[in-house]
């Protein structure tokens, strides 16, 4: 007898296996089909995966193997809090799967984490579903299957940090369950704990909707109720204090660093229409992951039909159908009014990749599939059929009645296909009771059926980000690794330990700092510090609207002198003054700057009285080195060049001293020639400024100087093109083409020259009182000898997790602009060290043991044996999973 059961739970066990593998092997014969494989050349790097998934896991890796903090990275525009980078973008138990790849082969690494991921989301909804449903194994793995290559997951799998609330949904509804069966919580603890340190944007959602849930379960027990809700309220509790751990410091980061919510401007969400439900239930319904999408609520054409079925029989009470409707009901809502569409994200609107929460519609699809399908007998096959002939007619009906814009991602192949499907399992379902042995195998033939038509529309998806977004060549992050990498390594060897910035001029992407593991000024990420890009947009570097992206490009030298950019790597001619060649690597030059400053500079108090112009970077620079110089210099002249040619522009003059270029030809670049007179010894730029950044549409400028391209997309990068420098009078010509967008308004361009006796003089004056640093994870040590108080002012972010000490005593920091972290030093000899803790971090851990310890001394006392033998005469079989 014993030996049957282990048999028989061997057997069951198998089917859990395969709720895993089965998704993988789906997803790996989709990838293979695109040419996406282990090693292959076309990469899973899609989107935003290329800039930043890739170079955040990189940056992970790193910290694995002992090469940066876990808690501050100074490889991140200036310096960023690492723990709070984690909470958003690398938390939860699969990412250290990276420790065993190279940087080098990340996109391996992502490559193999996105299969466990979806295997793993099969595997926990078969483990959920199998303890839910009255179905069999079969039945049970053709769910798991459809959930885990729902089009939620597979059309958005590149923005990989997402795809852990999927394994943990489940999860957390089976905790809730047993919590109402009177079984132990601990199931839910654990789910609603590693959801949380996983991802807290999605933990945030998946809270909302398990407590609608919750309510939803008390609605249908109301006898039970006071005894469920201590134990579930306790329990998520002491889970969520238990994940403050990431949480808090999280929190606190975004409060200190100026996030701010979205304003209420509409009831109506854009682009959605009452077809969209409809039309997004087909097989292979894609349109796109930018602006203007609509949800992705696609999870299977017989959990759509059984999920009808669920509100349609008699079989099942008013009551159950009026509680999970209702969450369904507001989840459709949220679709279509816009403030519960910001609600579900937190009160901050999605950038690109709408309607995060609507897996949530997807999950409840098909949990009241499972629970219709258990209670589907011979009798109902007259519901299934004629469900499944309205859905046709719906389908063909939001393909030809609608615009043929409207949903012109529906194809004619794609309604083919889901036509087709519905027809077989018409013809399936109506035999479904027709015998044992029968019902056995057609089971067996439909899991096949719904295997199938998963396969095709994971095609669908995957083929639709590669439209959408394309998946990157391996080689584009590979290729320049060995070079980039062996360049990097020289430059920390010319620096002997001592602190220094570096920048690439042909970056593989914005976040190369996090995978070469130097720090720069470029960043593009959703956890920033808002405050220091503020500032450096100020001085003259790109960060526009809520800081996502700031960017290094197209700046003066005297700014590179500043944040000490001692290094440049560039597969071009530099051309700036300071600057020579120590090292070549493949296509790649490291050039030095030989004017670079360390990370901190000696000044007065009157620092605190300076109040940089928002609208003047030129005039902020000048402010902020003659502070620090003791000079009143102008360092900038402006010179306006001489258009001597035009192709394929016509050129509007505005008034304002702005002017219009439009092109005569279509897709043709928009290109003007100048000549200048450019005094001796002076670095020359060509100023490049927009009006209106919201009409740029993705232009691009690209200025050709002295053999020399550099391009730029205009709303991104500085507007100080380099020209060169000159050291004895010269007349030169320059280029500048216009592309990208069949107009563009600008300032109308004008030469600006730095004078480079000034900026050297300026230079040499704060190398008298600088403050050179050693850094060492998240430490910063310097040692100073004073003759009178001064104000230290450094190039690291302002942030309250810094801890300055002078010779062990903790002093006052104090932000300069809000940006730059400063502090006063008195007069004498000192040794000076900054440390950095996030900001909630000890509170954090400390909540980590009190709802740790919370919750077990809870289970411990509640549920020990005795009290469960006491329970056991108020539980009955039929409590197993819901009140009826």
């Amino acid at each position: 007898m014993r030996q049957a059961r282990r048999k028989t739970k061997k057997k069951i066990w198998g089917f859990g296996v395969a709720a895993f593998f089965i998704p993988v092997l789906i997803m790996f014969l989709v990838y293979l089909s695109l040419g996406i494989y282990w090693g292959s050349e076309r990469s899973v790097l899609a989107s935003d995966a290329f800039a930043q998934f890739s170079n955040f896991h990189a940056s992970f890796n790193n910290v694995l193997h002992g090469e940066q903090s876990i808690f501050y990275t100074w490889n991140a525009s200036l310096g960023l809090n690492f723990w709070s980078l984690i909470s958003y973008y690398l938390g939860g138990i699969f990412t250290p799967l990276v420790f065993f790849f190279k940087n080098q082969n990340i996109p391996d690494a992502l490559y193999l984490i996105t299969l466990v991921k979806i295997g793993s989301a099969g595997l926990a909804f078969w483990f959920y579903a199998k303890e839910t449903f009255k179905l069999n194994q079969w039945s049970i793995l053709s769910l798991s299957v459809s959930y885990a290559l729902m089009s939620f997951s597979i059309a958005q799998s590149e923005v990989i940090m997402w795809l852990d609330a999927m394994v943990y949904l489940p999860l957390i509804i089976l905790g809730i369950n047993r919590i109402f069966e009177n079984k132990k919580p601990t199931l839910l603890f654990v789910a609603y704990f590693m959801l949380f340190v996983s991802n807290f944007y999605f933990g945030f959602m998946i809270g909302v909707f398990s407590f609608l849930y919750f309510i939803a379960k008390l609605f249908l027990n109301k006898k039970e109720a006071k005894k469920r809700v201590v134990p579930y309220f306790l329990t998520a509790f002491t889970a969520g204090i238990s994940s403050m751990i990431l949480i808090l410091p999280s929190i606190l980061d975004l409060k200190s660093n100026g996030e701010t919510l979205t304003k209420l401007t509409m009831l109506k969400t854009e682009a959605t229409s009452a077809w969209d439900i409809i039309a997004k239930n087909m097989i292979g319904s894609y349109d796109t992951t930018k602006y203007g999408s609509i949800p992705f609520i696609y999870i299977g054409l017989i959990p759509l039909v059984f999920c009808i079925f669920y509100f349609i029989t008699k079989k099942i009470s008013l009551n159950e159908k009026i509680a999970y409707g209702s969450i369904m009901a507001f989840i459709f809502l949220s679709f279509y009014l816009d403030p519960l569409n910001l609600f579900w994200h937190g009160m901050h609107a999605p950038n690109m990749f709408l309607f995060r929460f609507s897996f949530l519609f997807s999950f409840t699809v098909i949990m009241l599939a499972g629970y219709g399908w258990e209670k589907f007998e011979k009798e109902d096959s007259i519901y299934f059929i004629g469900t499944s002939i309205i859905l046709i007619v719906l389908f063909v009906l939001a393909k030809l009645t609608t615009a043929p814009e409207h949903f012109d991602f529906i194809s004619l192949e794609s309604l083919a296909l889901t036509i087709l499907f519905m027809i077989l399992y018409i013809l399936l379902m109506s035999l479904y009771h027709q015998g044992k042995f029968l019902m056995k195998h057609l089971a067996v033939l439909l899991f096949f059926l719904m295997a199938g038509e998963a396969f095709l529309n994971t095609n669908f998806m995957l083929n639709g980000i590669l439209d959408d977004w394309n998946y990157a060549s391996r080689s584009l992050y590979s290729d320049p690794y060995k070079s980039i990498d062996s360049l990097v390594n020289r430059a920390e060897k010319e620096n002997e330990n001592n602190f220094y910035r570096l920048e690439s001029l042909d970056d593989v992407s914005s976040n190369d700092t996090f995978n070469y593991g130097y720090s720069g000024i470029s960043m593009f990420s959703s956890v920033r510090n808002r405050h220091s890009s503020g500032l450096l947009d100020t001085l003259g570097y790109r960060s526009q609207g809520t800081n996502l992206n700031i960017r290094y490009d197209n700046n003066t030298v005297m700014m590179d002198s500043l944040f000490g950019i001692r290094h440049n790597i560039s597969k071009q001619p530099v051309n700036k003054f300071g600057y020579e060649v120590i090292e070549s690597k493949g296509e790649y030059q490291l050039y030095q700057n030989s004017l670079a400053l360390p990370l901190g500079m000696l000044t007065d108090k009157d620092l605190y009285n300076l109040k940089l112009p928002d609208t003047d970077n030129l005039g902020s620079q000048t402010m902020l080195m003659n502070q620090l110089s003791n000079l009143t210099t102008e360092y900038f002249d402006f010179i306006k060049p001489k258009l001597v040619k035009s192709e394929n522009t016509k050129i509007i003059p505005k008034g304002d001293q702005k002017v219009l270029y439009q092109e005569k030809k279509p897709d043709i670049g928009k290109k003007l020639t100048f000549n200048v007179l450019v005094p001796a010894g002076q670095q020359a730029y060509i100023s490049i400024f927009p009006t209106d950044f919201g009409l740029l549409d993705g232009s691009s400028a690209i200025v050709t100087s002295q053999g020399v391209t550099n391009r730029s997309q205009i709303d991104i990068t500085g507007q100080y093109y380099n020209l060169g420098y000159f050291s004895q009078e010269s007349t030169i010509q320059f280029t500048v083409e216009f592309t990208g967008s069949p107009e563009v308004e600008v300032i109308e361009p004008t030469v600006v020259t730095l004078d480079t006796n000034h900026y050297q003089t300026a230079i040499r004056n704060i190398q008298q009182k600088d403050v050179k640093f050693k850094v060492d994870k998240r430490h910063a040590y310097a040692n100073v000898n004073l003759v009178e108080d001064q104000v230290l002012f450094t190039t690291i972010p302002y942030d309250k997790g810094w801890t300055a000490r002078i010779d062990g005593k903790k002093v006052k920091t104090k932000p300069f602009e809000k940006g730059l972290l400063t502090f006063n030093v008195p007069k004498g000899k000192h040794d000076i060290e900054l440390s950095y803790l996030p900001p909630g971090l000890n509170l954090g851990f400390a909540c980590l043991f009190l709802g740790i310890a919370t919750f077990s001394g809870y289970v411990l006392f509640f549920y020990n044996p005795q009290s469960k033998r006491k329970s056991s005469n108020t539980n009955s079989s039929s409590s197993r999973r819901r009140s009826k």
